[in-house]
């Protein structure tokens, strides 16, 4: 049972309000009107799987019996709100702050492959929604806008997966690779496929080869 801080609450808010508001500068600049067009995609394809990554830790962490807390990092949200100015963001809003901090390779590779692992399942989540509309995705605005804000899902969260995978500086991969070194190649080797998937191929693709179509 995941148990959360007023201030943890408040921290989350933030990070989910400036994170839209930096994915949405970043893919329709100011234009009001495109801004909102794309809110739906920006909130339920982006924002979610980067703080449901955060929360992943927290999920695992409490599992052993840690108190695992999100607190906010207000130098990477003023890094992802400059980025989003260049088309990109580079989002880090926060951390999750673990106690006790003397925990074993086995517990640290367990609690940091849980966010990338999050990504990995929301990807797949994402991915079996296009297929499920793909029939339907031009009988309705509504069926249409599920299937692009899926796509968009799919692609966002297997990024996610791969980059916090990559055993560099503080990413997740470092502390999962000191702790296995087979289940992190079988874990960048899943996330991956999936990006360079969405990447070369796209969902709509995907779905249809699987389809045979």
């Amino acid at each position: 049972m995941l148990v959360y801080t007023k201030k943890e609450i408040r921290d989350l808010i933030i990070a989910f309000i400036v994170l839209t508001i930096c994915f949405s500068i970043a893919t329709a600049g100011f234009n009001h009107k495109s801004i909102i067009s794309i809110l739906p995609i920006i909130i339920i394809g982006v924002v979610i799987g980067s703080v449901s990554h955060e929360l992943g830790h927290k999920y695992i962490a409490m599992k052993y019996s840690c108190d695992a807390e999100f607190k906010l990092w207000p130098l990477g949200l003023a890094i992802a709100f400059v980025t989003s100015f260049f088309g990109f963001v580079f989002a880090s809003p926060g951390t999750i702050q673990i106690h006790p901090e003397n925990r074993s390779d086995e517990i640290n590779g367990r609690i940091l492959i849980a966010g990338p692992m999050a990504n990995m399942g929301l990807a797949l989540v994402f991915l079996a929604i296009v297929a499920l509309i793909y029939p339907l995705r031009f009988y309705s605005g509504i069926f249409h806008l599920i299937y692009l804000v899926s796509g968009v899902g799919f692609s966002v969260n297997s990024f996610l997966a791969t980059f916090n995978l990559f055993p560099l500086y503080t990413l997740d991969g470092t502390k999962v690779l000191k702790w296995n070194a087979k289940i992190w190649f079988i874990a960048i080797a899943i996330a991956g496929i999936m990006m360079l998937g969405s990447i070369f191929i796209g969902a709509e693709r995907m779905v249809q080869i699987f389809m045979g179509l």
